[in-house]
């Protein structure tokens, strides 16, 4: 990623945010120090970084929620399987025992292949999305040390002008050559970390493509897999439980029947 990833790490900030404060008014020099087309080129840059620093943060927090979610509802389902096998309806009719019990050995199946695809989709999606995360704060301080020389390098302009504008008497002559001893450092610094984050942040943002690709082929990958033991599971269950001869409109009539039976009974029925 180059030498600004190496920095102390600092909370992300935006351009805007990465001025010092300043107490009180600087000379702004009457030269241009940073062509505007340079300017534009560095906030283009840095922003597309930003856009990049927002979208792994969500996407890195969305995929969390996912994978919580996926464990919550397969254990929630292992739970009701397990709820019905003690229900005392089992211990009454071996035929619906039998049917729940295949049904918990599905469910618990299921959250097997599930907790599968859960730790790979955080050990190679969740993980590098993390890590990736965690370059940015280096970046945003060397961005704010690259304008913390900007204004400093300002300063300094403004204070050889003013030296340069005055009368060449021998005081001011000495004061102007001390000013310039002092912007000359200050200018090849900025210089320095202008040039570097020009060159770096456009490679860094392109490094984007091949350090994702291998983690969304393999979500995609982890996906594949649990939906396709998925459709084995729920295909073989279907062949134990299904009762031919019947479909879903007959069964909801049958269901509708015996809860007319039992709403007539006088436990039960409106006063």
């Amino acid at each position: 990623m180059g030498g600004f990833v190496h920095e102390v790490q600092l909370a992300p900030s935006r351009v805007a945010a990465c001025v010092p404060r300043i107490p009180f008014k600087l000379g702004q020099p009457k030269k241009q120090i940073v062509p505007k087309t340079v300017e534009r080129d560095f906030e283009r840059e840095y922003g597309k970084l930003q856009q990049l620093e927002d979208q792994t943060k969500k996407l890195q927090k969305d995929m969390k929620k996912s994978t919580d979610a996926d464990v919550a509802m397969s254990k929630s389902a292992v739970k009701i399987s397990s709820d019905l096998l003690s229900n005392p309806l089992c211990e009454q009719d071996p035929k619906f025992l039998e049917m729940v019990m295949a049904l918990d050995t599905a469910m618990k199946r299921m959250d097997s292949f599930n907790q599968e695809k859960v730790n790979q989709i955080q050990k190679t999606v969740i993980e590098p999305l993390k890590k990736f995360s965690s370059v940015f704060p280096s970046l945003n301080m060397a961005v704010k040390k690259r304008e913390q020389t900007l204004q400093d390098y300002k300063r300094l302009q403004s204070k050889v002008e003013k030296y340069e504008e005055k009368e060449k008497t021998g005081p001011v002559l000495a004061k102007l050559h001390q000013a310039r001893e002092e912007l000359r450092p200050v200018k090849e610094d900025f210089e320095a970390k202008n040039k570097q984050l020009l060159e770096e942040m456009p490679k860094f943002y392109s490094s984007r493509i091949d350090y994702f690709k291998p983690s969304f082929e393999s979500l995609i990958r982890a996906q594949v897999v649990y939906y396709t033991e998925m459709h084995k599971i729920f295909g073989d269950l279907t062949e134990q439980i299904a009762e031919p001869g019947l479909t879903d409109e007959q069964r909801e009539k049958e269901n509708e029947a015996k809860l007319s039976e039992l709403r007539a009974l006088s436990i039960v029925a409106d006063d």
